[in-house]
């Protein structure tokens, strides 16, 4: 760390002008969880010279969630700030659950959604969930801010759509539509401190009529980015989720969502076995986001056998040789 310089603005407008003025040579911390590793390394960001610390910019520490003005989540607020909000809980609890997933205690007292998000890992627990709730993310640069989906967010592993002299102010979300639910359904070898394998999101919102007139599935860890499955959402908006003939619907869609994804093998999965899992969690989680959308009534038994058939053709479960075996 010695012979570097650290720069405490005070404004997003100031930390812009010491990027724009560093000329590539320095960069952000927030929680640094991810950062303080690199700085270390021999890694692009392990040659910066000039660190601009954010602590000081009181609007990144904003967090608010409500439901008139739905979810606004500064660039400075912790995972553990999103996992234990009362509002979050009441109206996202699927976003806070997957706060919760990123890390131990100790890095979820340190690290940042926007960081988390920033950070552009495939695997990245808070992205699906923030895609399913169709995310903005607000960016400020020299030139002034602007707004942009999540969903257009990210380039490719550790890439996002963010200039040089750029930084994201907040990630927001709309307030959740009545008969509407979200879910977040994650595998991992160790829970909570490992990584995920594979995460999803499915976010429901239904009419007074019980048709499925909002769908979105968002997949992470099988993709080089967090990305959205559009034909299998298609496939299950209109869908009158009392019809007989749903469940065979619900089994096309996470069918789907499979194909869409493209796992590699790595330490964490095989790529066959993500794949299997795809159509398990995205089952589950249609499960339990329209238990949700239900409000106070229990799920529909036959949306439960969707999610018992698409783990039964998923195969037997093996937890270490499978999953761990490239």
């Amino acid at each position: 760390m010695a012979g570097r310089g650290y720069a405490a603005p005070a404004t997003v407008e100031e930390a812009c002008r010491l990027l724009a003025g560093a000329n590539g040579d320095a960069v952000l911390i927030a929680g640094g969880t991810d950062l303080m590793p690199k700085l270390r390394g021999a890694g692009p960001q392990g040659r910066r010279r000039l660190l601009v610390g954010l602590r000081g910019i009181p609007e990144l520490s904003v967090l608010a969630c409500d439901a008139a003005s739905g979810l606004h989540i500064g660039a400075m607020v912790r995972l553990a700030d999103v996992a234990d909000h009362a509002g979050v809980r009441a109206l996202f609890p699927a976003l806070s659950e997957a706060a919760t997933a990123t890390g131990t205690p100790q890095i979820r007292n340190m690290g940042t959604v926007v960081g988390n998000l920033c950070n552009a890992a495939p695997s990245a627990d808070n992205a699906p969930a923030l895609l399913a709730l169709e995310a903005q993310v607000h960016i400020a640069g020299p030139t002034g801010r602007r707004w942009l989906p999540l969903s257009d967010f990210f380039e490719g592993p550790g890439a996002t759509r963010l200039g040089p002299a750029e930084l994201v102010v907040a990630v927001t979300t709309p307030p959740p539509p009545s008969r509407s639910g979200l879910s977040y359904q994650y595998l991992s070898e160790r829970g909570r401190v490992d990584i995920s394998a594979v995460g999803v999101a499915v976010f429901v919102a239904l009419t007074e009529n019980g048709v499925c007139e909002h769908v979105r599935i968002a997949l992470g860890g099988v993709a080089p980015t967090p990305v959205r499955v559009p034909h299998a959402e298609g496939l299950l908006q209109g869908l009158v989720w009392r019809d007989p003939k749903a469940m065979e619907v619900v089994d096309r869609a996470a069918a789907i969502a499979a194909d869409a994804a493209r796992p590699i093998n790595d330490v964490r999965a095989s790529a066959g076995y993500r794949l299997r899992m795809v159509r398990v969690l995205v089952a589950r989680a249609l499960d339990e986001a329209l238990a949700r959308a239900l409000a106070d009534s229990p799920s529909d038994p036959r949306w439960s056998d969707a999610s018992s058939r698409a783990e039964a053709s998923a195969g037997p479960d093996d937890p270490v040789g499978e999953r761990s075996r490239p």
